[in-house]
């Protein structure tokens, strides 16, 4: 608890800027199981929160400020009652109202200003509103925190390389059920409470569905009350902020820390060294000491995560790096040498600068693994610097996973785990012995990897079967960057060839050679000496070589051949000086040495999960097959989900009322289960009208954005037709596109009267970012912008069909889309989209969903009912079969298909061929050829299933009883769900309700 007292006295008046601030807990009431399930919890303002009481007092010249929240032995005496209390006791307060609340605002515009002092503008109330709304999540923040710590409760700590929030004032006072005491409040300054959020930047922390997921899975442990963290990287500059230019697709470095972040605090004490580089030593004792190298800092940045009715509050900590003040170079500078004496400082703080920065340069690479690898040191000195501080003078390790659950969020996170066992053995002075017998008894033994300390703490969630997604990297720079490490993974690589080869036996050399070969770390790498004998090697075949020395030409052509692919056909050396036409063979280029992070995730975590149910089998019977085969316990399906709070409450009041109004309470925000009480009433004309109004609502905000963000004028009474997403070709914007091309085609061919009848108006909405060095993605977006700018200024067409593509896209901009759209598209290639969490936010905003059988789609379409979804494509036990006769020659493309191209190439969309793109989609093999994405062999399909759009959105009453039904459907998708099944099947941990 904290108490701050400030007064202040200007001739005899009261001002609102003097206060009496007194932080103090709230009564909650009754509390509620974790379980999703059960009645709803009537809970008040006043129970929600520890707010200040702002008093009117005389103003005085005096200051007091006392903050006691690190003294849990001190009493504190109540202001109000004079009774002393202890921290974890809770004094009745009157809710917040808006009075109090404008002048908490009032308080923090003149006190901790950030602007000048004469007018309470846009931004400065902005950051005073979010200012007030901070000083209450600290209170419970602070109480959750030190509940868990007397408690000793076990806690999960995800760690993720993105966490994409979004703003989070309104999500903030959404939660605490503040919205319209903050409305009012802020109505006294003359500003609305909308435009004062749209003030607040997107942080900067994320990409796609990746981090959305990760920031879904923090409201929902806070709302369930489940004691976790979040951990990840503070970029200065984010991914990048797009902008669409003529040329495409333009990256420039995002903004969102300007202006600072008003709702983290830096943790100046909270730091952590981090070391790259050096070398390994090893004592006469044999103990390993990792020294030199370059030393920087990490230091930690808290972010509150507020629960949905409850105060409990967890934590978001980011890691900023910096280096000593001692590593900048004073004499260096003063001799003019300005850069070099900064250098070190320099090359510390990039760390944090971007997120996924460029990878192409092997400095790229460098300070990509240099990213990785700070967050998972300071994650973990954090963690267990927090372990042993709970635990006592007499630390246990025995209990340490009794105590912790780590989440590695896809692999980026991988080097957890020999991270875990440098701290325990180099740092903790255990032994390897001593960490590897560390008891397991949750899952049943099944190798002597059980054994080892992370097996019970680190667990893997797999969102990719994409080959180039699943990581690599070079083992000469791990070596370099990080040489204890790589000894750390040589012997959890040797302990795993000793578990193949007692599992599968010497007698079968082939299956043995085979399983190695899919299933160690290291890829390309010799076997250990202690396994040097194991595999018989197949005799050299004799060669005849001349001795005759090669002229130069021919060395240049062989050190040529190094660097080519391995898998190019070998050619004979041209004739040797002397006329002799002996064969030479060719040097075989030899493979790179890599270190596999999915195989490592597999081999050092107790489960792995992943994130949709076609996901999780293709997982098992593809892309770690051999794994389940040997460990079957450790494979799980966790379908993912969004939070209903910030995707429908939040982001879609209209909607939110309607579906209060006809479930008969709010209960369906903590407990989706009621949204399939909305099915029942799917024909009613009344709510059939009101949804449709809501609807409209939502397009007309739509309406406005796109004017504000392209120029472009749209329709409210067209369809709105959306594909938003990462741009990435597997999932198929040029298949969207070219269908669009299409569409557009028919219409030209036809009189106006014909297009009027056959087509109904679209708005096509595209938005996404193309990776910036990712240059087929870019030249898609060139081409979706180059389309818009025919069609949108075709006077033939008009209306009857729009082309846009929103820049910048993120999630506040999600926020506006996903509630006014009516046909979304997530048709990526099946069995590539390890899930999809757009299709979810989607289905639960009432819009009908076209796509293939991929990801979730395939829940979805169950859940939504199969007339409430159009579905077209291939199926995902298709897709190898369909590229082998593409390789063979025998796939022959639909005829409009090959019309549409021809279009594209006749010029109608500008000066470009667009050569590149287009030859993507044709011939038989080689790369970046041969349609490999199957845009062709799904093109009439999916040309056919949009037909079907049309004659379904003519009959208004059959589409939004389409629309309920996805509503009404969409129930099981709540990351509340999904968050209960990770907390009882992979972390074993339970709700803890605050007091």
């Amino acid at each position: 608890m904290a108490t701050w007292r400030y007064s202040a006295m200007t001739s005899g008046t009261e001002a609102v800027s003097g206060h009496n601030a007194v932080a103090r807990f709230l009564d909650f009431g009754r509390g509620r199981n974790g379980g999703g399930g059960g009645g709803r919890r009537v809970i008040k303002a006043d129970q929600l929160m520890l707010m200040r009481k702002w008093q009117l007092r005389p103003m005085k010249r005096s200051l007091s400020v006392k903050n006691v929240s690190s003294d849990r032995k001190q009493k504190v005496k109540d202001p109000l009652t004079q009774q002393e209390e202890s921290p974890g006791s809770r004094p009745l307060l009157t809710p917040p109202d808006a009075s109090s609340i404008a002048s908490s605002i009032q308080y923090h515009a003149e006190f901790t200003p950030l602007f000048s002092p004469e007018k309470l503008e846009l931004p400065k109330a902005f950051f005073a509103t979010a200012q007030s709304v901070r000083d209450a999540l600290i209170i419970n923040w602070n109480a959750t925190y030190d509940y868990y710590e007397r408690l000793n409760a076990k806690q999960a700590y995800y760690l993720s390389m993105e966490f994409l929030q979004g703003r989070a004032l309104l999500n903030a006072i959404g939660n605490l059920g503040l919205t319209g005491a903050y409305a009012e409040a802020l109505r006294k300054f003359g500003h609305n409470l909308e435009k004062i959020a749209a003030q607040e930047p997107d942080a900067a922390l994320g990409n796609g569905g990746l981090g959305r997921l990760a920031s879904c899975f923090l409201d929902s442990l806070a709302t369930l009350n489940y004691p976790a963290w979040g951990y990840g990287l503070r970029y200065k500059y984010g991914l990048f902020k797009q902008r669409i230019t003529e040329d495409g697709q333009e990256e420039v470095a995002e903004d969102w820390l300007e202006m600072s972040n008003p709702w983290e605090i830096v943790r100046n004490d909270v730091r952590y060294p981090i070391k790259f580089y050096g070398k390994v030593l090893t004592d006469s004792d044999g103990k390993k000491h990792w020294i030199g190298g370059e030393d920087i800092i990490a230091v930690a940045y808290d972010v509150p995560i507020p629960g949905y009715e409850t105060k409990t509050t967890i934590n978001l900590r980011l890691w900023s790096t910096k280096a000593p003040s001692g590593d900048f170079d004073l004499s260096v500078f003063n001799s003019g040498k300005h850069t070099q004496a900064a250098e070190a400082l320099y090359n510390a703080e990039k760390i944090c600068y971007v997120l996924y920065p460029g990878d192409e340069s092997l400095e790229g690479k460098t300070l990509r693994l240099k990213q990785q690898y700070t967050m998972c040191s300071a994650s973990l000195q954090d963690i267990i610097a927090r372990f042993e501080r709970r635990t006592g003078t007499k630390v246990r390790w025995e209990e340490f996973p009794e105590k912790v659950a780590v989440q590695m969020n896809d692999t980026h996170p991988t080097l957890c785990i020999p991270e875990l066992m440098r701290i325990l053995i180099d740092v903790k002075c255990l032994s390897w012995k001593e960490a590897w017998n560390i008891t397991q008894r949750k899952i049943k033994p099944y190798s002597v990897f059980t054994v080892m300390p992370f097996f019970r703490i680190v667990a893997y969630t797999n969102h990719t079967v994409l080959p180039e997604a699943l990581e690599k990297w070079s083992l000469a720079l791990m070596q370099k960057l990080l040489p204890r490490h790589v000894e750390i993974i040589e012997m959890i690589d040797e302990e795993l060839i000793r578990t193949i080869v007692s599992e599968y036996g010497t007698a079968d050399s082939n299956l043995l050679q085979t399983k190695l070969k899919q299933m160690r770390i290291l890829e390309n790498v010799e076997l250990p000496a202690a396994f040097s004998d194991l595999l018989v090697k197949p005799k050299a075949s004799p060669i005849t070589v001349s001795t005759d020395v090669l002229s130069e030409s021919e060395e240049e052509k062989e050190d040529e051949e190094e660097f080519k692919p391995a898998n190019r056909k070998s050619k004979s050396v041209k004739k040797g000086i002397q006329g002799k036409k002996k064969k030479v063979p060719e040097p075989v280029p030899e493979p790179p040495k890599l270190v596999r992070m999915a195989n490592l995730c597999v081999v050092g975590g107790h489960a792995v999960n992943g994130v949709a149910a076609i996901h999780s089998e293709i997982v098992k019977d593809e892309v770690f097959n051999d794994f389940f085969q040997l460990w079957p316990e450790k494979f799980q399906n966790k379908t993912n989900g969004v939070t209903p709070r910030r995707w429908i409450r939040f982001c879609n009041p209209d909607l939110s009322k309607i579906i209060t109004s006809w479930t008969g309470s709010e209960d369906w925000v903590l407990n989706t289960e009621k949204l399939s009480e909305l099915r029942k009433f799917a024909d009613d004309e009344d709510l059939q009208a009101q949804w449709r109004a809501s609807k409209r609502n939502n397009k007309l905000k739509v309406v406005s954005l796109i004017k504000e963000k392209t120029g472009y004028i749209v329709s409210p009474d067209s369809m709105f037709d959306i594909q938003v997403k990462r741009i990435h070709e597997y999932k198929r914007q040029l298949l969207n596109i070219l269908g669009i091309v299409y569409r557009y085609k028919l219409m030209k061919e036809m009189s106006a009267s014909e297009r009027k009848k056959k087509f109904v108006p679209r708005v096509c909405i595209f938005g996404g970012k193309a990776f910036a060095t990712y240059v087929q993605a870019k030249r898609i977006v060139k081409f979706i912008t180059d389309v818009g700018a025919t069609v949108n200024n075709d006077p033939d067409i008009g209306d009857l069909l729009k082309v846009i593509f929103v820049p910048d896209y993120n999630v506040s901009v999600a926020e506006l889309l996903i509630p006014a759209s009516e046909l979304s598209q997530h048709i990526s290639t099946a069995g590539m989209e390890a899930s999809g969490t757009s299709n979810m936010k989607f289905a639960m905003n009432g819009c009908i969903l076209i796509g293939t059988l991929d990801g979730a789609n395939v829940e979805i379409r169950d859940q939504v009912g199969e007339d409430n979804f159009f579905l077209f494509g291939a199926r995902a036990d298709e897709i190898a079969g369909l590229r082998k006769e593409r390789a063979e020659g025998k796939f022959v493309p639909d005829p409009r298909f090959e019309e549409v191209k021809e279009f594209v190439r006749s010029g109608v969309f500008g000066s470009s061929s667009y050569a590149e793109m287009l030859g993507s989609l044709e011939g038989n093999e080689g790369f970046g050829r041969a349609d490999y994405f199957l845009v062709g062999k799904d093109f009439p399909s999916y040309i056919e299933c949009q037909a079907k759009v049309d004659e379904a959105y003519k009959d208004q009453k059959r589409w939004t009883r389409m629309s309920i039904m996805n509503t009404g459907g969409s129930y099981n998708f709540s990351s509340d769900r999904t968050i209960h099944e990770y907390a009882q099947e992979i972390w074993n941990i339970k709700p803890v309700e605050l007091p």
